[in-house]
């Protein structure tokens, strides 16, 4: 991610709001359904009219992330993310932000294992030039060989610090060389180092013309518009663009765990840290809503079933926390803590998994499971509040889940979900066979021993 966005709500007005209104039992007032059309060049373009303030959210999902790399071009599709702002045949390097900031505007980009997401906001007044830039750099990105070795050198420097010199960053990636044997999900999303240093022009303009093809991106467009000025601007500026040979499909499929893996890395560090895996299934799969359900409950709150074990009651963990990570193609559960100083992973890690046993054995109370549903509906909730969270949910929806409309489902969808179901998933992929976990063991320093003086 390039840099941070910012969110203006008040986040803790609006949480009471809406956890008041599904305490009420109020529906949350959707806006009209978006609506959505295709260019002749393959492009989708989705749009949904906001005209509450004059603002305007324009994401690009563009459908190529370290998903579709191969060893020797890991990080490949990341480095686009710095490249898309340095320059393209009408408007130079460093112009798209200048030119995006005298009309008021911002922007940021974001890569993931199945994706490369580019997101524009500003006024409404500025969509045609934020046509005209998205084009110019969609169609004839600049491959300055200095501004690559210059943007080269960002990206090993962003690596170093983030997964290098992190302990965090260093163990998951760890983690995931593990529990992938055969997947692409299995290297990292920078890449790595000496990929990094080894792409060549040739691989580049290879990728671009692949990833940033018309007929491979979604565009997303919020706010302040209308469905005839979006379509008569994309038709103008973007449909011109040529399609592409999309990206070649990803045909390896991860092959069963049989068997617990473990990793441990000994590096110099503060307290240990400890890390687990569990292969799960695709984001369109039906026990993905489940899942979200299951890691509220695990670690959602002071009052949560780990949060208070293992850092409140028991006093063995600082910090801990734990996600599902579905995919284009079947993904993760993770969960991550970090042992108190003197404590042993070993009994950290005990204490875990007798949690997760427990869900596999018992189902959930009916309060833990109106409490987990109320907070995911109040997140889900308080990203539709805001014309840039509809843009980036109408976008994942249509890539994760095949089509934008079932977001307007997703309500109906968590509340459906029952306690048999979270102990269900819960026994589907919480098997000790399917689980890998990574240990980070602080690196003692070395003992110098004192010479006697002649």
């Amino acid at each position: 991610m390039r840099q941070n966005a910012k969110c203006y709500l008040n986040p803790m007005r609006t949480a009471l709001a809406l956890t008041a209104c599904l305490l009420l039992g109020v529906t949350w007032a959707q806006p009209a359904e978006p609506a959505s059309f295709n260019l002749e060049n393959g492009m989708k373009v989705i749009v949904e009219e906001d005209h509450d303030i004059p603002n305007v959210a324009m994401y690009f999902f563009y459908k190529v992330g370290s998903r579709n790399e191969r060893p020797g071009i890991t990080g490949i599709s990341h480095f686009f993310e710095h490249m898309m702002f340095n320059g393209a045949k009408k408007f130079g390097p460093k112009a798209f932000d200048n030119e995006m900031e005298k009309a008021g505007g911002r922007n940021n980009a974001y890569t993931s294992r199945d994706m490369t997401v580019y997101q524009d906001w500003f006024p409404s007044t500025a969509l045609r030039l934020m046509f005209e830039m998205e084009a110019d750099r969609i169609r004839d990105l600049s491959f300055d060989p200095k501004i690559i070795e210059s943007e080269r050198g960002v990206v090993a420097s962003e690596r170093q610090t983030r997964t290098d010199n992190s302990n965090f960053g260093l163990l998951y990636e760890q983690l995931n060389a593990a529990a992938y044997t055969a997947h692409s999900y299995g290297w990292p999303v920078v890449g790595w180092a000496s990929d990094i240093q080894a792409w060549s022009l040739d691989d580049l303009k290879a990728h671009f013309r692949m990833g940033y093809a018309p007929n491979n991106c979604t565009m997303v467009v919020v706010g302040d518009v209308t469905l005839d000025a979006v379509r008569k601007l994309a038709k103008e500026f973007i449909e011109p663009i040529p399609s592409q040979q999309p990206p070649a499909p990803v045909r390896t499929v991860e092959p069963a765990q049989r068997g617990e893996r473990r990793v441990t890395i000994v590096k110099a560090a503060q307290v240990p840290q400890v890390m687990l895996s569990y292969h799960i299934g695709t984001a369109a799969d039906a026990d993905d809503v489940a899942l979200d359900v299951l890691s509220t409950v695990l670690t959602n709150g002071r009052s949560s079933r780990l949060y208070s074990r293992l850092v409140d009651k028991e006093q063995l963990a600082l910090n801990i926390g734990a996600n599902a990570q579905p995919g284009i193609d079947p993904g993760q559960f993770l969960f991550f803590l970090s042992p108190r100083a003197g404590v042993d992973p070993a009994v950290a890690e005990k204490a875990l998994l007798e949690e997760i046993e427990k869900l596999r054995t018992t189902d959930i109370s009916a309060d833990e499971l109106r409490k987990a549903k109320n907070l995911q509906l109040t997140q889900l909730f308080q990203q539709r509040t805001t014309i840039s969270g509809r843009a980036n949910l109408l976008g994942q929806y249509e890539i994760y889940k095949g089509d934008f409309r079932k977001l307007y489902k997703a309500q109906d969808e968590i509340e459906g979900v029952s306690a048999a179901d979270v102990r269900r998933a819960a026994q589907k992929y919480f098997d000790s066979k399917n689980r890998t976990v990574a240990t980070l063991i602080p690196e003692k320093a070395p003992v110098i021993k004192e010479t006697a003086s002649k």
